[in-house]
Parts: C-alpha cells; sequence; structure tokens
C-alpha cells in the first residue's frame, strides 16, 4: 500500500499476538512474532484522543468549523483503534468447539470495518470541502498552523510505535502507513495555514482537502477490495495456488496435488486443504514424512495451517491428474 495524504487522523490499526505452533518434526515456527502491538495501541488510543481533545477545545475558542469537524474525525480515528485493540484481544481467546479457529478472524472484520469508516469519513470531507469554496469562512491561519504542528507530533510518535511490526501484517503496516501520511497531512495544513495567515486566500484549505480526498480514496478502495476479499474467504494475495502445486510436487514421492483451497484466518494466518497424492507402495512412516516436508515448505510460503487428505496412485497419476 502507497503512503497516502488525509485530511482526517483515521487510523485503521489490527492487531496480532504472539502465536505459537506446533509442527511435526519441527520445532520452530514461520510465523513473524509481533511484539508490545497491546502497548502500542494503548498509546496510540491516548495520545490520538489527547489531540480530539486539543482540536476540539480551540476550534470552540476560535469558532473555527474546520479545526472542530477534523476533531470529530479524529474521534472516529480513536473509535478505529480501539476496534483494533478489541480484536487484538479476541485472538488470545482459546479455540472451543463452535469457534474451532478462535476469533481470529475479527483481524480481518476490524480491517474492513476501519476501511468502510474511512471511506465514509472522506464523504464528509469532500462535501464539506465543496461547501466551504462557495462560502469561504476567514480562519485563524496562525491557529491552525500551530495546531497542525502537534498533530505532526502527535502522528509521527504514534507511526514509531508500529514501525517495528509494519512488515509482519498487513493492518500493522496499514497503520504505520498512515500514521505517516497523516503527519504529512498535518505537514501541509500547517502549511496552509501558514499561508492563510500571510494571503488571506481561505479557499487554499478546502481546495487542499479534496485533492487529498481524492488521493486517500484511490489507496483505500484498494484496502477495501483486500479486506472483502479477505472476508469472502477468497486466496490471499501473496499466495499462488500454481506456485504450491508446482513446488509441492518437486518433493520426492508426491505425485499430484489437488483440490487445494486457501484461505486467510487472520491478518497474519493462512490454512489450506488439499488432496496429497502420493505413490501406492509408500508406507505410513513415508507417507509422514513426505507430509511433513511439505508442510514445512507450505509455512515458507505463509500457510501456517494445514490439513492433507492423503490418496494412493500409480506412476500415471501425476501424468493424467488424480482426483
Amino acid at each position: 500500500m502507497k503512503v497516502t495524504l488525509s485530511h482526517n487522523l483515521i487510523i485503521f490499526t489490527v492487531l496480532l499476538s504472539k502465536m505459537e505452533h506446533n509442527h511435526s518434526h519441527h520445532d520452530h515456527s514461520h510465523l513473524a512474532v509481533l511484539t508490545n502491538v497491546n502497548g502500542a495501541f494503548v498509546i496510540g488510543i491516548l495520545l490520538n484522543s489527547l489531540f480530539v481533545v486539543i482540536e476540539a477545545v480551540i476550534g470552540f475558542s476560535i469558532h473555527s468549523l474546520s479545526l472542530l469537524s477534523d476533531a470529530g474525525h479524529n474521534l472516529a480515528d480513536v473509535g478505529s483503534l480501539g476496534l483494533s485493540l478489541l480484536a487484538f484481544r479476541l485472538l488470545k481467546v482459546k479455540a472451543n468447539n463452535k469457534y474451532t479457529y478462535g476469533y481470529r478472524k475479527t483481524t480481518i472484520v476490524a480491517a474492513l470495518l476501519n476501511a468502510m469508516i474511512l471511506l465514509i469519513s472522506i464523504a464528509f470531507i469532500a462535501y464539506e470541502a465543496i461547501e466551504r469554496i462557495s462560502n469561504p469562512t476567514p480562519l485563524p491561519g496562525k491557529t491552525i498552523a500551530i495546531v497542525a504542528g502537534i498533530g505532526i507530533v502527535i502522528n509521527f510518535i504514534t507511526a514509531i510505535l508500529f514501525l517495528k511490526n509494519k512488515e509482519h501484517d498487513l493492518n500493522i503496516k496499514s497503520a504505520y502507513l498512515h500514521m505517516m501520511a497523516d503527519a504529512l497531512v498535518s505537514l501541509a495544513i500547517m502549511f496552509g495555514g501558514i499561508m492563510i495567515y500571510f494571503t488571506g486566500l481561505y479557499w487554499i484549505d478546502p481546495v487542499a482537502s479534496l485533492i487529498i480526498v481524492i488521493v486517500i480514496l484511490w489507496s483505500t478502495w484498494a484496502l477495501l477490495k483486500e479486506s472483502v476479499a479477505l472476508t469472502l474467504d477468497a486466496v490471499p494475495k501473496d499466495i499462488d495456488l500454481e506456485q504450491i502445486k508446482n513446488q509441492a510436487e518437486k518433493i520426492a514421492g508426491i505425485k499430484n496435488l489437488h483440490h487445494i483451497h486457501v484461505w486467510a484466518i487472520s491478518t497474519t494466518e493462512n490454512a489450506m486443504t488439499a488432496h496429497l497424492v502420493v505413490d501406492q507402495f509408500k508406507d505410513n512412516d513415508e507417507v509422514t514424512s513426505i507430509k511433513n516436508q511439505l508442510k514445512h515448505l507450505l509455512q515458507h510460503m505463509n500457510i501456517q495451517h494445514v490439513t492433507l487428505e492423503t490418496e494412493y496412485s500409480n506412476e500415471n497419476c501425476k501424468k493424467e491428474g488424480c482426483g
């Protein structure tokens, strides 16, 4: 996802826990271990809540509609962080007979809801910007610049909280990029405030808002599509079924791999089921060894939960296909 500008500090950050996996004859996990994510959420919520209060208080004191509007959208940011923290908490709930994967899917649902919140927010921004272009409101540029300067600091600090884990999860990376983007937006708003202060051109603010809306819409639409796809159990975009099949059939003893199904069970974990065809003369120990080799390979391809149905066939199976 590309770093984009956003007039509102809408944050969608979601979640992950340290998860342990025990694989047969395999004593280490290839799932990325995320650290201090819970603390990052809590600190992020506190910092952004503080910024909402600052914007709201100053907005009321100077009767600035733009600051009050931004404060409302920043409040939605806090809600998004809270939703992400809830999903993170639910990840730790153990699986049971009804929810056999636990509540890992909440990470995907949270990402989808956060993307929807962002789209709704920019719709309000666009409407407000259009209204203000035709009826520009005098704005205290100096005050806007100062408040935006505070936003730069808060957004940058929040982004740093997610720096360590940003390459390990879609939502953590999304949070990092959006915090950095919001810091840039605050920088742009500060620049706009300075320009308004020196020139008195009040239309600068709504025009800049519309440009930002277009840019954020472009990137958020891609995130929304990916979130919807994962919610509908589509194959994750970094998984190639043909590559899985080709790599699997290079393992000695595997004749064919078919009926392959891969889906995301969280924003960090994927699952797969497939029919594994081996030579009919393989004994149980050999088949177990082949399965372990395949599971090890799949872990390196970011597939952590694997269920295989074993079939036995002859040499013609690989040529003709099985199943």
